[in-house]
Order: C-alpha cells, then structure tokens, then sequence
C-alpha cells in the first residue's frame, strides 16, 4: 500500500477520534444538571433541631408552642433579657443559660452565620431523647 494511503487512514482516524471526543465531552457537560445546595444541619430554616437562642431573649423568633424540654428548663431558670450584647448583664445572663443547658442534657452551638431566623451567636440545642419524648 501507498504511503500517503496510510497517511490518510491515519488522519481520518484521529480526526474521527477527536470528533468523538469533543462529543462525548459536550454530552457529558450537557447532562451535568446544578445540584442545588440544601441545609445541612441545625441552623436551617425551619429550626429542625428545636434550637433556643442563649441567653433567653424577651422577642424570641423561635416558636415558643414548639419549645423543647430542655429550652424551656432554661427559659425557667434563666429569666429572657433585653440586654445589649456585651454588656455586663448580658454575659452574666449568657453563662447561666449555658450552664443549665447542659445541665439539661443539651449542647452549645455557635453560630457563626447570623440570619433572620438566627440573630443570636449562641443557642442551645436540646438533645435528641429529650425531643423524641415530647
């Protein structure tokens, strides 16, 4: 056989190679839908984990029909405040809440992204058999 012959079998086979390349590249591109990040967590709307913001505050954005034991321990023992953060009553009123939160059996979460849903910068979540016994 010719030498250019094969010369041309050999680049009509890395042109047909390349063309289903580039192909299967657009194909795979195209049928790649965008995932849509969800929620992952505590701090989502809907307040999933019957999070209470510490200290008790007196507007409290969290629905208090829907309040778990162990927010409504604190809330009974540590009176809800209008201090403004950082003050002295407000610290004061901070460091009750968390001990009887996890006095109560819950943890401290801080929330490090505030939203409208979450104002504050601590909250209490109760644990998991305290809300399964309500």
């Amino acid at each position: 056989m010719p030498k250019f012959i094969l010369n041309i079998k050999l680049l009509n086979l890395q042109l047909i190679w390349s063309t289903l390349t580039y192909i299967l590249i657009l194909l795979l591109g195209l049928s790649a839908t965008p995932i849509k990040a969800e929620c992952v967590g505590c701090i989502c709307p809907g307040n999933p984990c019957g999070l209470c913001a510490l200290p008790p505050m007196k507007e409290e954005t969290v629905s208090i029909t829907h309040e778990s034991n162990t927010c409504s321990r604190v809330r009974s023992i540590v009176a809800p405040t209008l201090a403004i953060p950082g003050t002295n009553e407000h610290f004061a009123s901070m460091d009750k809440s968390i001990i009887e939160c996890v006095k109560n059996g819950g943890d401290i979460i801080k929330n490090s992204r505030r939203s409208r849903e979450f104002p504050s910068k601590h909250y209490c979540k109760p644990s998991v058999i305290l809300l399964k016994s309500k």
